[in-house]
């Protein structure tokens, strides 16, 4: 009996080790290319071309993050990045914006609409340090 019980304790054990170094594999996992901070603009929406700041962290094809500029900033309320593909959702007071763009060469560009209806585009480029921002609106 107390063999078998040191054996079950051995194998525990290891199925332990194992199982946490498997977790700090995925610690160290590379992040998604969308992840840091982008330094974007918008063009031709009703506020003409706004500068704005995207702060992203990607894992797989989840999106997380903030929008600011100078009118303020929010949390993205959803956000997705299939194939090349990256949709962002800013649900605000004033209705809801959806961001839609491609990464390509390392820089993101794509259309703005709210509340469906086109609302000009938008470009960014990642930036070579992190902002965060955070307020009421995303403003665009």
């Amino acid at each position: 009996m107390k063999r078998i019980t040191l054996c079950a304790l051995g194998i525990l054990t290891l199925a332990f080790a194992a199982s946490a170094a498997g977790l700090q594999d995925d610690k160290s996992a590379k992040p998604g290319p969308l992840t840091g901070s982008w330094d974007c603009i918008s063009h031709g929406g009703p506020n003409g071309e706004r500068k704005f700041t995207l702060d992203l962290q990607q894992d797989g094809e989840k999106v997380t993050g903030t929008v600011a500029s100078d009118e303020g900033g929010m949390d993205i309320t959803s956000a997705t990045f299939k194939g090349d593909a990256l949709e962002i959702r800013l649900e605000t007071p004033d209705g809801t914006y959806v961001l839609t763009g491609k990464l390509k060469d390392g820089q993101l560009a794509g259309a703005v609409t709210f509340e469906g209806k086109d609302n000009g585009t938008w470009e960014g480029k990642k930036a070579a340090a992190a902002k965060s921002g955070g307020g009421a609106n995303g403003g665009f």
